[in-house]
Formats: C-alpha cells, sequence, structure tokens
C-alpha cells in the first residue's frame, strides 16, 4: 500500500502569523470557538495547580482562561512556532515560548496535567511525530485535548448554495483547500483523532464535533482568510482577481450564510502508573 497523502511543498505555513489578516482570524477563531474549547477544558477537570502546555496557541485567549483556571499554584505554558499574537505572562498569567512540537522536545515545566492543541496538527508535516510527542509530555492520569478540522467531512463555505454568489464563494473555498492540501494539510484529520488517541496509549478516549453554519463570526473569518490567502490563490491558478473582488463585495454585501469546517474535539487520558 502506498501513502498518497500529498507532502509539503516547502517550510511556507500556508496562514502565516505574521500577516496583518493573522489577528483578525485569531479573533474570529476565538469568538468561533473559545466557548467550545473551554467547555471541553472544564470538563476533564482543569483546576488549581495544574500544569498545561498550551501548544500552537496562536492567540492569547486560551492561555489566558487556562491561567485564571490553574492560578498562582499552576503554570501554563504557551508554545508556538511564531509566538507574535500570543500575548505573555503580564496579560493573562502564562509563559510563552518560540516552539515547533513536530522537532522538538516538549518544552520545560512537564510533565503535564493539560495539553491542548486547537488547529494545529492538522497542518503539521509529522503530525504522528507530534502528537506522541504530546502524549508522552502527559504525567499519568494527564489529559490530551486535541481539536482539529475535517473540512472533507462538509467542504463548503456556503452549504446552502442556491445562486451564483454562493457557487462562487463554494469554488473559492475549494481553492483554499487545495492550498492547503498541496502543503501537507490532511483534510480529513479530525475524524482521525480518537483513533489516534487510543494508539498513542490514551484511555478514556471521547470526541465529539461543533459546526458552525452562519454568524459574523464566520464571516469575519472567511474575509479575512481569502485575503491572506488571495495572492496565492492567484499565483497558483486557483482564483482569478476579479472572482476575489466579487467574493469580497458578496461578503460586505451580507447575503452570505458562511459556515466552517467542523472542529472535531476529541480528549483522552494517560492510564495511571
Amino acid at each position: 500500500m502506498t501513502d498518497d497523502t500529498p507532502q509539503p511543498t516547502g517550510n511556507e505555513y500556508l496562514l502565516d502569523n505574521q500577516q496583518s489578516e493573522a489577528g483578525e482570524r485569531f479573533a474570529a477563531l476565538s469568538a468561533l470557538f473559545d466557548p467550545w474549547t473551554f467547555r471541553h477544558l472544564e470538563g476533564v477537570g482543569v483546576g488549581a495547580g495544574w500544569r498545561c502546555w498550551e501548544v500552537g496557541a496562536g492567540g492569547a485567549s486560551v492561555p489566558a482562561w487556562l491561567g485564571g483556571r490553574v492560578g498562582p499554584t499552576g503554570r501554563v505554558v504557551a508554545t508556538d512556532i511564531d509566538t507574535s499574537w500570543v500575548g505573555g505572562a503580564s496579560e493573562g498569567g502564562f509563559a510563552v515560548l518560540r516552539h515547533d512540537v513536530a522537532s522538538e522536545a516538549p518544552p520545560p515545566g512537564g510533565p503535564f496535567d493539560l495539553i491542548h492543541a486547537r488547529l494545529v496538527l492538522v497542518h503539521v508535516a509529522d503530525r504522528d511525530k507530534a502528537l506522541r510527542s504530546m502524549a508522552g509530555a502527559l504525567r499519568p492520569g494527564g489529559w490530551l485535548v486535541l481539536e482539529d478540522a475535517d473540512p472533507a467531512l462538509q467542504p463548503l463555505v456556503c452549504p446552502d448554495e442556491y445562486g451564483p454568489e454562493q457557487e462562487l464563494a463554494n469554488r473559492l473555498r475549494q481553492g483554499f483547500r487545495e492550498l492547503m492540501r498541496q502543503r501537507g494539510a490532511d483534510l480529513a484529520y479530525g475524524r482521525k483523532l480518537p483513533r489516534l488517541l487510543r494508539e498513542a496509549g490514551l484511555a478514556d478516549v471521547e470526541a465529539d464535533a461543533y459546526f458552525p453554519v452562519a454568524s459574523p463570526a464566520c464571516t469575519v473569518l472567511e474575509e479575512a482568510t481569502v485575503r491572506q490567502v488571495r495572492d496565492k490563490l492567484v499565483a497558483a491558478g486557483l482564483a482569478t482577481d476579479d472572482e476575489i473582488d466579487r467574493h469580497l463585495a458578496n461578503i460586505a454585501a451580507g447575503g452570505l450564510d458562511l459556515a466552517t469546517g467542523p472542529l472535531i474535539s476529541a480528549w483522552g487520558r494517560r492510564p495511571a502508573a
């Protein structure tokens, strides 16, 4: 059997944190997914004194929330390959470290009671290695909570495709997914998380999914994402400038019900020694 998973074409990350749209995307992702994420983190019992590792933090909202939960007796370390938007301890009671989960040893402060990553592994080339590294950094009884997209389950940004504006939006989303695929993203990764957690030796594994269909945050996220990848879509022949301008105008007109792909959350516990 051959592995037909596309390999990355280079080290360039499609949604680079250095671009101005990154902050808009992080704010929209927080509005969409933070309540869902916090529900799962509360569910595994995170509380005072816990040691937590937030992987690929992006923005500050999740590590800041964790810092409030663990209090002064706990510790939260937030890592990312680009920490430009994370902030730091003075803002939310957490430490920040530049770190690549796929190629570096876990950060200081472990073993951890909780390790969490949201919308990270789907973009990582060696995601299996990264997952094993996280699972290995748990203390006995500690929890790994992974949340990742599965755009192959629901590939449309406009599920109600009733007119040319919606058809254009979905065509551009198809182009965006192709750019992700070319860079090695696994567009069916989310559904695999329960199995992968079990294969990593974790117990009490569960999973569920969240699927926003329309919200102001979905609109902000779509506009920022399209602007961020505009040049790459055009360069790859996946869209024209005119198509992108029309889509952005359609978004601004307010007549599109914009969705996201399902976010699948899975969690498991390292068995006690």
